[in-house]
């Protein structure tokens, strides 16, 4: 699943610099995660570094994207090439 940001965004700041798929950026009102660009750092790093430092506990899984490990994996491979070419 890609990963989500509730309401109860203080919009801190810290998570987005920690994201290394820049699936994060400042929305309207609180920061938001792209979820064709979140992997929850499969590829990266065995946990989501974005909830590892979030102070208020509001990244949490989005239950309108659902993936397995190997889709996120496949993800994160297609965007490591995207981002070669770019």
């Amino acid at each position: 699943m890609a990963l989500m940001i509730t309401d109860e965004c203080i919009n801190c700041d810290v998570c987005e610099p920690e994201c290394p798929n820049q699936a994060i950026s400042q929305g309207e009102e609180i920061y938001r995660i792209d979820a064709a660009r979140c992997t929850e750092c499969v590829g990266h790093f065995a946990v989501p570094q974005c909830v590892e430092v979030c102070p208020v506990d509001c990244i949490v899984t989005n239950p309108e994207v659902v993936e397995t490990r190997e889709q996120l994996q496949a993800k994160y491979q297609a965007l490591q090439c995207v981002d070669v070419k770019a």
